[in-house]
Formats: C-alpha cells, structure tokens, sequence
C-alpha cells in the first residue's frame, strides 16, 4: 500500500472569456482551450452536464483531448436533485448515467450531486435516493460526492449514511454554506470558493499552503486537525485516498492560478 494516494487540483470548466488573457495563450484557438487546459491541470469540473445532455461523442472528444491522468468530474443533471422527494429521480439518474458519460473512460472522475441550498436533511428519503446511486455503469467503477448545502445535513446521522454507501461529502470552503470534512468514502473531494480576482492565484499563497497540507493528509489517509467534524467520535479507517480540489467560483479569472499553484504544492 502506498502512503498517499493522487491529488488533482483542477478548475470549473474551460470556457471563460476572461481566461482568453489571464490563462490560454494569446490568439489560441477556442478549438484548442480543452487541449491547453488538460496540460496545466489535473481535473476539471463539468457544469454543463447540471444543465443537459451531451452526446456519447462529445464525451470522447473530451477524453481524446486530455492527457492520461486528467479527470473529469461532472455534475449530475438537475432533475435528479431538484425534486420534492428523491427516492422517485430513479429515471432521471438512469437517463443521466446513460447519455454517454462512460466514453470518457479511466478520464470519468466522481459524479457530483449537487443540492439547493434550501434542500433540507430528510434521513429517509435521502437514504432512498443515496440506494440509487450504482457502483458500475457499463462496467465503469463510479465515485460519487454529495454537496448538501443546508445547515440540517450537519448532523452525524446524514455522515454515517454517506459512509454505509461510500459516498463522499463536499468539503466546501465556502463563505455560508456548510463545511463537512468528514471522511465518507474512498476518497475526498474539495470546492474552494473564497477567491478574490484581486488576487493572482486565487487564493493568498499562505492559504494555498494551509489547503496543500490539508490536502496532503486526506490523501495519506488522515484528516486535517485544523478542520471541525460533524461526526467528531467517528471511527475512519487509515487508507490512502484520492483527493480533489476545484477553484469554483470566487476569484474565477485566476482560479486556474490557483489550480496551478496548489498543484506545484502536493
């Protein structure tokens, strides 16, 4: 077994007007941004895929134009979130997970089930919705994280239920929106999004080393001292596990700094 695992610090997307000066090379075609993109980073989170659909060759289009190693993280379709009662998105979780997404391969990072904030904490329906995520698709191993944004998930009960399904909690550095740096699966994926434009990476440099440190321990198997529990008591086996970190947005036109500078640090 190894002592750490693989950590990616990546950006939200790749299509942002202001990333036409402060990232991709002057007069670089917008055919080849993704390309540019995948060789500074490690990851990348997929917005649109909340929105709608892609087709199965648009997945492998993107999976042809990054280098191995480079992940894709997408953001499950909104009407498998946005609903009354969860247990009943079986349909629309089915027609997310077969639009094509396995073209992307070993380049199909974890799925993100993104909430409204106002969405709150039902154990039930939420354990029903949590049974429906699969482990394979087409004989793909998924990951899954979950982004509760309401205060009612901030209870030990939503954490044990995230680790009976090895699902993981966004660990979200975020100005209202709950933190949950429980450890829940097998691996830890953070949304860092406290950056200001005024500052070239993003993040201040003290608080980039403060997030690779942090970083640093989840993939050796640990979690930061420096960061409050919701299950505090909670027992977590010590394993290495993967780690992501996407600059999401607060301070988006240098978020990709950010990725960068974060990355050069673990």
């Amino acid at each position: 077994m190894t002592t750490h695992a693989t950590i990616r610090a990546g950006i939200g997307g790749w299509v942002f007007d202001a990333w036409n000066e402060s990232f991709y090379p002057a007069k670089m075609p917008k055919t080849k941004h993704l390309q540019y993109a995948g060789s500074q980073l490690r990851a990348i989170e997929v917005n649109g895929t909340y929105y709608g659909s892609q087709k199965p060759a648009t997945f492998a289009k993107w999976a042809a134009d990054v280098p191995d190693g480079f992940v894709f993280s997408l953001k499950a379709s909104r009407y498998c979130t946005n609903r009354k009662v969860l247990a009943e998105s079986e349909p629309s979780i089915t027609k997310f997970l077969t639009q094509g997404i396995t073209e992307l391969g070993d380049r199909l990072g974890p799925i993100l089930w993104q909430f409204m904030p106002t969405k709150k904490f039902k154990p039930d329906d939420f354990a029903a919705f949590l049974a429906l995520l699969p482990e394979k698709q087409d004989g793909i191993a998924l990951r899954h994280v979950v982004e509760a944004r309401h205060e009612s998930f901030c209870t030990p009960e939503f954490i044990e239920l995230l680790a009976k399904h090895n699902v993981a909690a966004v660990c979200a550095d975020h100005e209202s929106y709950p933190m949950l740096a429980d450890v829940t699966s097998d691996f830890v994926y953070a949304r860092l999004q406290r950056g200001s434009d005024d500052i070239a990476t993003c993040y201040p440099p003290d608080d980039i080393d403060l997030w690779a440190k942090r970083l640093k321990t989840y993939a050796g198997g640990g979690a930061p001292s420096d960061l409050p529990l919701i299950a505090a008591g909670r027992s977590v086996e010590k394993q290495p596990r993967d780690v992501f970190a996407f600059f999401i947005t607060g301070g988006k036109v240098n978020a990709p700094a950010g990725a960068m500078a974060l990355q050069q640090r673990v």
